[in-house]
């Protein structure tokens, strides 16, 4: 019985060792952070609907599923020149002042997300922004989930990295240490 635990070493060393080393080497993305893809943010809001449908601990969930730290949050109640100034490259649109009604209609989770391809990664998340497209083509996105329709579609998401650091200006600023903190007059 004590013969084989001394030969424990041996096993190890001739079989076990190797084996863990080519799953390390042939699984590097497994066993550690992706190094070769740059921390990148975006921002996200949890809209209206989606706060007072009781959506906003299923989102963050998914949010911290997926692999994104919550760097900045903020719950806020939209003033009319607050989402008009926020929403301004729509304003020419035949929806605007149903936007800006549903968008004041109720609080608000602003959030920073954080993570290598965010921007991308959160709007494949969140699905196409028609909810009920998204029940067909995404079903697991979180429109197709907690979305109602093409209006009340549940969240945002930045739709470019340029967009994303605009959005997260609007609403917060970046402290020395890359976190956002809330602006004063939020």
């Amino acid at each position: 019985m004590f013969s084989n635990l001394f030969q424990f070493p041996q096993f190890f060393t001739k079989m076990l060792l190797p084996f863990l080393l080519l799953s390390i080497l042939s699984f590097p993305n497994r066993c550690s952070a992706d190094s070769s893809t740059e921390t990148e943010r975006t921002l996200a809001i949890i809209k209206p609907d989606g706060v007072s449908g009781n959506h906003t601990n299923s989102v963050k969930e998914t949010i911290l599923n997926h692999g994104f730290k919550i760097t900045g949050e903020s719950f806020i109640q939209f003033d009319e020149d607050r989402v008009k100034s926020f929403y301004a490259e729509h304003s020419s649109r035949s929806f605007f002042p149903s936007l800006v009604e549903y968008m004041t209609s109720g609080p608000v989770l602003i959030m920073v997300l954080e993570k290598g391809n965010a921007v991308a990664d959160w709007r494949a998340l969140i699905g196409p922004t028609d909810p009920l497209k998204a029940k067909v083509t995404h079903p697991h996105s979180v429109r197709a989930i907690c979305g109602l329709n093409l209006q009340n579609n549940c969240v945002h998401g930045s739709d470019s990295p340029q967009s994303a650091s605009r959005e997260i200006s609007f609403f917060f600023k970046t402290t020395s240490s890359g976190h956002a903190s809330q602006h004063d007059e939020l």
